[in-house]
């Protein structure tokens, strides 16, 4: 995995701005396993963004995001059409809050995949994805059926780069 290169602290009119802080290896895994949402991006037909909130964990250096059973708008997902049909994909981490030198963010480049399994649980890589979901969000502990609608699908966005941005230490 790539990270992203810092740009100039000088601003357009000559001045200098503060310069962001860059968050390291620890402060990034920590955020990704604290944050409750990420954004995921993926391309429609005609090239254009299209964005969605996901629930996520972070396992073996992949975003993993289920298809759950909360409801949704219609029974073939868009998010899964684009991914198919381009697999570029970039997902945003970000934490806002009234203190701006608290703010944050993180964005994940990769390739996304839908991977679907009839039964995860005797996959360990999958099974190790499942426990992740399951301890971070309660609901999946909690009920059984919450996890997965259907056949068990996941997005999987192989990460190629990083990049972040900080207000301050994280």
């Amino acid at each position: 995995m790539r990270r992203a290169r810092r740009g100039s602290a000088a601003g357009a009119a000559g001045g200098a701005y503060r310069l962001a802080v860059a968050l390291g290896e620890k402060a990034i895994a920590r955020a990704l396993a604290r944050a409750p949402v990420a954004r995921l991006a993926t391309l429609d037909s005609g090239g254009a963004p299209r964005l969605v909130p996901v629930v996520f964990v972070h396992v073996a250096g992949a975003l993993w995001s289920p298809v759950d059973a909360k409801p949704k708008r219609r029974a073939a997902l868009g998010r899964l059409e684009r991914l198919a049909r381009d697999p570029r994909a970039a997902a945003l981490v970000d934490h806002y809050e009234r203190d701006w030198t608290r703010l944050w963010w993180i964005e994940l480049l990769g390739r996304g995949a839908v991977v679907r399994a009839d039964a995860p649980e005797r996959d360990p890589a999958l099974a190790a994805v499942v426990a992740a979901l399951r301890e971070k969000y309660p609901q999946y502990a909690r009920d059984e059926n919450a996890l997965f609608l259907g056949t068990p699908t996941l997005i999987r966005l192989d990460v190629d780069r990083i990049r972040t941005w900080s207000a301050s230490a994280v």
